[in-house]
């Protein structure tokens, strides 16, 4: 029988959101070794950002740590942060690749004690929360981050600061000489699960955002909702911080669209629905109008929709809006008209929503280092390594489930057959 432990059946899992996270955890807990590499500070990809899952409007942080906890107690997984696979050479069965470890300035004997980012006194944008609001150069980057160690700018260690920060850490972990270094590994199968980024909204220049503060976009509406965000929970307007009591979410910002992004998400509509119990919790009497080309909300989701469409503070305007502009006092403005009633429209709000697609990370800048990969027309991963959740196609946190629990059984198979 071949020896699942050997070096050679090494299955390598590029991107630490769910979908790596859970192909990690499936194939290392059928005894095979897996090299889990992640090029952020931390695990959790997007669905860390999240507030709530839909529909059950439920933290994700739960199911997080679930597998953060199968990682640390399972000794067949080996993980790498702030890294990045640069090369990869060979075939199924036998690849050959180069990961490069960014420097974190800090090491792995960091307890998490916070001394030294109490120590700093230079903030900088938080990219976390997209930049809404400021944070320590040296920190975690939230409140449920695995690994637990701290990490620094990079430009920050350079500073005579970070010098002075580093004999404050009680256990002498920070380093800011640290450098980058390239380590060779040779595994078996390579699964790509490297998700995927909001679309540009800035590119969708008809709406306003970056133009207009109280024009935002639903991943920084999310983590504007968490009581970890930027806001602390409150929705309130950008410019003033008035609450946001009568806020527009306009579907398919972007997406479905040849001049932006062409394809569906999949996911936005839920999303947006998602999106509108925050703000109906959270203010009773507010409203929230809902702009759609059409709903997608099928199968197990029907529900999660009807209970939404129940809601008599939610109101429903089938239309692609034409542009956004700004009146006097700093509301933002949708116009554009109802494709049902042919009623033009010009109508005010304290916030509006912008629902982006999903970008797939495996486009342009981060495609797959290895001739041999194959793409879709819009940058999603079929073919040349196996690909998981977000890397293969647009969809949602169940499936991006499903979906790597399929790929850690293709790699077992892989592996296994190199044996």
């Amino acid at each position: 029988m071949a020896d699942v432990h050997a070096a050679g059946h090494t299955i390598l899992v590029v991107g630490g959101g769910i979908s790596g996270l859970t192909t990690a955890v499936e194939a290392a807990e059928t005894g095979y070794n897996v090299l889990l590499v992640e090029r952020d500070p931390h695990f959790g990809g997007r669905v860390a950002q999240h507030n709530q899952y839909f529909p059950k409007l439920c933290s994700p942080t739960c199911g997080l740590e679930i597998n953060y906890q199968r990682i640390k107690n399972n000794p067949r997984i080996r993980y790498m942060t702030l890294a990045e696979v640069v090369d990869i050479q060979g075939a199924e069965g036998d690849y050959t690749v180069r990961i490069r470890k960014h420097p974190r300035h800090v090491t792995e004997a960091c307890t998490g004690c916070g001394e030294c980012s109490k120590a700093c006194t230079v903030e900088v944008p938080d990219p976390y929360n997209f930049g809404m609001n400021t944070v320590k150069a040296i920190r975690n980057n939230h409140a449920m981050a695995f690994p637990v160690w701290f990490h620094m700018d990079p430009e920050y260690a350079k500073s005579e600061e970070a010098q002075k920060v580093a004999k404050v850490c009680p256990v002498g972990a920070i380093q800011p000489e640290m450098q980058a270094e390239d380590v060779t590994e040779k595994v078996s199968a390579v699964v790509w699960a490297t998700g995927w980024k909001p679309y540009d909204a800035e590119k969708i220049r008809p709406y306003g955002f970056g133009q207009y503060a109280n024009v935002t976009t639903n991943m920084r509406f999310e983590r504007m909702a968490n009581v970890y965000g930027p806001t602390g929970g409150k929705i309130v307007r950008p410019s003033d911080g008035k609450e946001a009591r009568n806020v527009a979410m306009i579907q398919c910002a972007g997406s479905r669209d040849h001049n932006y992004l062409p394809f569906c998400s999949r996911i936005c509509c839920l999303a947006s629905m998602k999106q509108a119990s925050y703000v109906r919790n959270q203010y009773p009497d507010s409203k929230v109008t809902i702009f759609y080309i059409d709903l997608r909300a099928m199968d197990r989701y029907e529900a999660f929709l009807q209970k939404t469409r129940a809601d008599q503070g939610i109101s429903w305007i089938k239309s692609k809006p034409a542009r956004i502009e700004e009146d006097a006092q700093g509301n933002p403005v949708v116009i554009g008209e109802n494709t049902l009633t042919g009623e033009r429209y010009a109508m005010p709000f304290d916030l509006v929503v912008l629902a982006t697609g999903m970008e797939p990370n495996s486009a342009q800048a981060g495609k797959v280092p290895y001739q041999g990969a194959a793409y879709d027309d819009y940058g999603f991963v079929t073919g040349g390594v196996l690909s998981a959740g977000c890397a293969a196609y647009p969809t949602d946190v169940a499936s991006s489930v499903q979906s790597a629990t399929a790929m850690a059984m293709k790699a077992i198979q892989v592996a296994g057959r190199r044996g």
